[in-house]
């Protein structure tokens, strides 16, 4: 083993605004100080329950992913784990996540973007 992954990190336009999203899909701490980041109005961070941590960089003339125009590709993304799939659907929706593939009621995942147009899924498990 060379390295362990300390974050992932977004670009978005909006740091603080994105990682409330994410606490809200998956809990923990938003800015909790941490001597590895500074945080600031282009740089925020999520300390998730699992040890998991999200940061969010603010990048001028952002341009999200346009899932799935392969002109502008989502690069990679998160695929989230909910025991009810309609409940969490709600869930996130109700937080700011646009939906872009339901899958027609046939597959057990569906493709959201978050409030930045990151793609992400919800999978039923």
């Amino acid at each position: 083993m060379i390295a362990e992954l300390q974050c992932v990190v977004f670009d978005c336009s909006v740091p603080r605004e994105l990682s409330a999203f994410y606490r809200a899909v998956l809990g923990g701490d938003v800015d909790r100080p941490d001597p590895r980041w500074s945080l600031g109005a282009s740089w925020s961070t999520l300390h998730t329950p699992g040890g998991l941590v999200l940061c969010f960089q603010g990048v001028a003339d952002f341009r999200p992913p346009a899932w799935p125009d392969p002109e502008r590709p989502q690069q990679f993304h998160l695929d989230f784990g909910v025991a009810d799939l309609d409940a969490a659907h709600e869930q996130v929706l109700a937080h700011g996540a646009t939906p872009l593939d339901d899958g027609a009621g046939t597959r057990s995942w569906r493709v959201y973007a978050d409030p930045a147009g990151h793609p992400f899924c919800l999978v039923r498990h």
